[in-house]
């Protein structure tokens, strides 16, 4: 017998022959505890979040996806939805519950004539970017190559290509959605015009996307990357020059700066092992001529302990911080804060959080905003405000289970500490394990909150997508 969570928290029993018969309508896999892939399939990227489905189902097209919701619904079953298996927060899976795992759908069409690309919710960032790459495009993505499209798209999106192309979202030209109700639509700016809103920021909420259409753009397949690493204590005088730098940085440069410790790998000299630095990268979007002149700035912010910069295929600047993101390896909780400005004082702030670290894997990262972000309205999309000029991210990675609270509590005192520095909108896509996700949302949100809860209420009443970061 397998004992499954309903929408209401009860506990029920689901006959085997019930399970049977379901997998007997499904072409993928049914898995429950007693099958031998169950363990392996029920991990995801984040070695904190360890949960128990009493089902997991392995779709392998929209008819299995339709099929998933059908028994969900009958048998009245919490349901989680995984695309890539990399959300932060663990909400590609559930205990008790069924997981639709769509990780299995992994086709992508481009249409180098048409610029645009056609991808299912299983492709990752380095799936898509290797069939776009080929024709010298891309679609706005995440800085690690194993993130999976869905979550990031649907949480807003911000990666490499942020202030040149905005934010993933608005590349987002049409998506394929069944709702909780099994009707399956396409959402574009022409069709469920008010769906298609909501996905553009609003997460998980509104169903399940089984395709993603992109807008694709013009980049590389070599874009210019500047890589210098500083010791973390001229931060005083690196931060606020990485400031002022890119407060006039036109729009093909996207550039952040990390306050990290150097780990003990072969790609880096013996000498900077164990080191506390602030690496300022950067890549330019354009004439590798120009680049060069344009990012040297970032280079001379101090004396460089380590200087990389060189032209770099675009694909591999994606990659470059998969090494320090293992998935199942690691335990991570990260958070994201929008700054109305990185002031020195609050650079103060970020050197002291850093010297408090807990883990040495743990890290501070500014990323530069603007550009074309700042060219979206708020009311365009449910990301809302684009106008912060700095997103800080703060990463608590670590091994030791043991460690957990430690390192949960530095991470939510840093995030707490620099709402000094912020208007208070958290990033989305970055919520934390376990925390108060109604005070989350509604500090992401904002004056978008209650647009957000019509179309909720109109494609998800009864809440059945309510394992994310959930509107009510």
């Amino acid at each position: 017998m397998t004992f499954a969570r309903t929408l209401s928290g009860e506990v029920v029993a689901l006959d085997p022959a019930v399970i049977d018969a379901f997998a007997g309508r499904f072409a993928g896999r049914v898995l429950v505890e007693r099958s031998g892939k169950y363990d392996q399939a029920r991990r995801v990227w984040n070695g904190l979040i360890d949960k128990r489905p009493a089902l997991i189902v392995q779709c392998s097209g929209v008819a299995d996806a339709l099929e998933a919701l059908r028994f969900a619904r009958d048998h009245d079953l919490l349901v989680a939805v995984r695309g890539g298996g990399h959300n932060v927060a663990g909400f590609g899976t559930c205990d008790g519950g069924l997981v639709i795992d769509l990780s299995l759908l992994r086709g992508i069409r481009v249409d180098p004539a048409k610029r645009t690309v056609r991808a299912q919710a299983g492709v990752t960032w380095g799936d898509l970017d290797r069939e776009t790459q080929e024709f010298g495009l891309a679609v706005p993505g995440g800085v690690v190559s194993t993130t999976g499209i869905a979550g990031l798209t649907l949480g807003g999106g911000q990666g490499w290509l942020r202030r040149t192309y905005g934010m993933t979202c608005d590349s987002l030209l049409s998506a394929d959605v069944i709702t909780s109700g099994r009707e399956f639509v396409t959402a574009s700016d022409t069709e469920h015009a008010d769906l298609f809103w909501a996905l553009r920021g609003g997460g998980g909420n509104f169903g399940i996307v089984t395709d993603f259409e992109y807008r694709l753009h013009p980049v590389g397949p070599v874009v210019t990357h500047a890589a210098a690493m500083y010791p973390v204590e001229a931060a005083a005088a690196v931060l606020p020059g990485f400031r002022d730098y890119v407060e006039t940085a036109p729009d093909a440069v996207n550039a952040s700066a990390t306050i990290w410790t150097v780990p003990s790998m072969p790609l880096f000299p013996d000498r900077l092992h164990g080191r506390g630095v602030i690496t300022v990268n950067g890549i330019y979007v354009g004439d590798g001529q120009r680049g060069e002149q344009v990012l040297h700035a970032l280079r001379t912010l101090g004396d460089p302990l380590l200087d990389v910069s060189e032209p770099r295929a675009y694909t591999s600047v994606q990659q470059m911080f998969d090494v320090f993101f293992p998935k199942y390896a690691l335990h991570y909780y990260w958070k994201g804060l929008y700054l109305d400005s990185l002031c020195d004082a609050g650079i103060s702030r970020l050197a002291d959080a850093f010297s408090r670290k807990v883990s040495p894997l743990s890290m501070l990262v500014v990323w530069a905003q603007g550009g074309a972000l700042n060219r979206v309205g708020p009311g365009d999309t449910a990301v809302g405000s684009r106008n912060s000029p700095f997103l800080l991210e703060i990463l608590a990675n670590w091994k030791e289970p043991e460690r957990t609270d430690a390192n949960i509590a530095w991470a939510r005192a840093v995030f707490d500490d620099m709402h000094q520095c912020s208007c208070g909108k958290p990033n989305f896509n970055f919520p934390g394990v376990d925390d108060d996700m109604k005070s989350f949302v509604s500090a992401a949100f904002t004056e978008q909150y209650e647009r957000l809860v019509r179309v909720k209420r109109k494609y998800d009443p009864a809440n059945v997508f309510r394992v994310n970061q959930n509107i009510t």
